[in-house]
């Protein structure tokens, strides 16, 4: 009775891979992935504000209508909502438990006055810090609309962004959200690919390329949005 009561705590296949570092790592890179598809397509939707208002206007339309007539009315949208949450919150939760674990596990303060962490180290946690306040702030300007600058209107995200990026403040968050998101998926591709096994001495300059070409493209991309709308370009 006593072996069966010790068999039945023994913790879940998933509590187990779950507790590990090699699987926080895991779950890192592939919710690392789903954001960073997130960031391609949304980059290459926010572009379309160059096209002017009707394009860029009936690309949220249909963000709305997604999946119909399957899905009813806005539920492709907030599933997508869904996964991409439950992405960033098992992200962010498994790069504090990772950062926390490696600090326990040098507790000790180093003889020579140098950093305990390295510059990429350094780099992907406050890059995450800037990310998690910008993701809230970016909610609240351009989806709930609480904290805009202009008259927002649902369903009109052209003006929306037109208005926001009419800011100096607004142009500050954005461009600065966008640095860090470029840094971020620099560092972020390349440890992905090595914590599922894609790096090789073979492999690895060309990793290395897609990660610096993936974070300039996204980088450019998102911060053409902003110089447009301050250049005129965009009205």
């Amino acid at each position: 009775m006593a072996l069966a009561t010790r068999t039945d705590r023994r913790p879940s296949m998933a509590r187990t891979f779950w507790d590990s570092t090699v699987g926080k790592k895991i779950v890192m890179a592939v919710t690392g992935g789903i954001m960073i598809l997130y960031l391609v397509v949304h980059m290459v939707a926010n572009v379309k504000i160059f096209f002017g208002p009707d394009e860029m206007n009936e690309y949220g339309h249909w963000l709305r209508v997604m999946g119909a007539p399957v899905l009813h009315h806005m539920w492709g949208l907030w599933i997508a909502r869904v996964v991409l949450l439950t992405a960033v919150i098992l992200h962010a939760v498994s790069a504090y438990q990772l950062s926390r674990r490696d600090l326990r596990a040098r507790p000790q303060k180093y003889a020579h006055r140098r950093a305990r962490t390295s510059y990429a180290t350094r780099t992907m946690r406050w890059g995450g810090v800037i990310l998690g306040l910008f993701i809230v702030w970016h909610v609240l300007d351009l989806t709930a609309g609480t904290v805009h600058s202009g008259g927002f209107e649902d369903g009109r995200p052209y003006q929306n962004v037109v208005d926001t990026f009419s800011t100096w403040y607004g142009n500050v968050i954005y461009i600065v959200a966008m640095l860090a998101v470029g840094m971020h998926v620099r560092h972020g591709f390349w440890s992905a690919a090595q914590t599922l096994g894609a790096g090789s001495r073979t492999r690895d300059r060309a990793l290395k390329t897609v990660a610096n070409l993936l974070a300039l493209a996204l980088t450019v991309g998102f911060i053409s949005v902003p110089v447009g709308v301050m250049t005129g370009v965009v009205s």
